[in-house]
């Protein structure tokens, strides 16, 4: 069970991390200062294949609909996905992704929703930039020199998903020779240095913790592991950059009440200090941050002279 002695052990072990600022961010006219409240992503899927029914949109009118509603309930930017990065989900080539991905971002766009596209395939991510995306969530590594550069003729942000492998699809077992921050925090690190050489200016660094590995099947272990990195994700933050979470389901555990997965897990990601919540439960998700937030907001002002 997971105790406040824990939070004050890894308190204790990084002293100096808990302080750490990270970028404000300028996207699509707004500016996102995280040191004052974080941002909600909502997620939108264009695949029949993903598995979280109440966000897939099998229509462009659809999806826009749905993502009027995410913003109505306090989602800051909108993600919007073609391929399920279920193991066996159907691969989406290039040419189906762009289909179903453009018609959206650009309508959404028009409207002065703020769009973020998930994609590892740079044909896929210049469409959608040119359509109007301000956000690529890069879900792979293969194609990151081509990826980068498109965002930085675009000036778009960058999500940099930590993957072990070249893209989501197209992951084995996940590697814990050793502590799982620390091999985050070195690949972020030569990620987004990386980056920065090819004219990005905008980073935000995402764990993955939603990412299909093969020796992360069991749900006692995956939960661990996810809680674990929630927790101790203030240590990313040492890095400069915005960190950004997938909220994960743990359907074993909740059963019938999965859609209060994410919520649960928002609290784990809230204390480790996470900056942007992607998640299908936006109203839920934001409730659990509003009522954080009032706590935060009690201690000020009882320490104001």
């Amino acid at each position: 069970m997971l105790a406040i002695e824990d939070l004050a052990a890894l308190a204790a072990d990084f002293p100096d991390a808990l302080k750490s600022k990270v970028a404000r961010l300028e996207l699509g006219g707004r500016v996102f200062d995280f040191a004052l409240r974080p941002a909600i992503m909502g997620v939108i899927n264009l695949s029949p294949d993903s598995w979280y029914r109440e966000s897939v949109c099998l229509s462009a009118d659809h999806a826009v609909r749905r993502a009027r509603v995410m913003v109505a309930q306090g989602a800051d930017i909108v993600d919007v996905g073609a391929e399920s990065s279920l193991a066996h989900a159907a691969r989406a080539d290039e040419a189906l992704q762009t289909g179903r991905l453009v018609p959206v971002v650009r309508t959404l766009t028009e409207a002065g929703i703020l769009v973020s596209v998930e994609t590892y395939e740079p044909a896929v991510a210049k469409a959608c930039l040119e359509a109007g995306a301000r956000i690529l969530n890069v879900t792979g590594t293969e194609h990151a020199d081509h990826l980068f550069k498109l965002a930085a003729e675009h000036d778009a942000a960058i999500i940099m998903c930590y993957v072990q492998g070249r893209n989501v699809r197209e992951v084995g077992d996940f590697d814990f020779s050793r502590d799982p921050i620390q091999l985050m925090y070195e690949f972020f690190a030569k990620q987004t240095e990386h980056a920065l050489k090819t004219g990005v200016k905008k980073i935000v660094v995402d764990p993955g913790l939603g990412f299909y590995y093969g020796n992360l099947q069991d749900s006692a272990f995956r939960v661990r592991h996810q809680m674990r990195v929630f927790l101790n994700t203030f240590r990313l933050r040492t890095l400069g950059w915005p960190v950004c979470h997938a909220l994960p389901h743990a359907f074993e555990y909740f059963g019938e009440e999965v859609r209060c997965a994410e919520p649960f897990f928002a609290v784990m990601a809230a204390l480790g200090k996470t900056d942007i919540f992607r998640t299908h439960e936006v109203p839920r998700t934001k409730a659990v941050l509003d009522t954080l937030a009032v706590y935060s907001s009690d201690v000020t002002s009882r320490q104001s002279p």
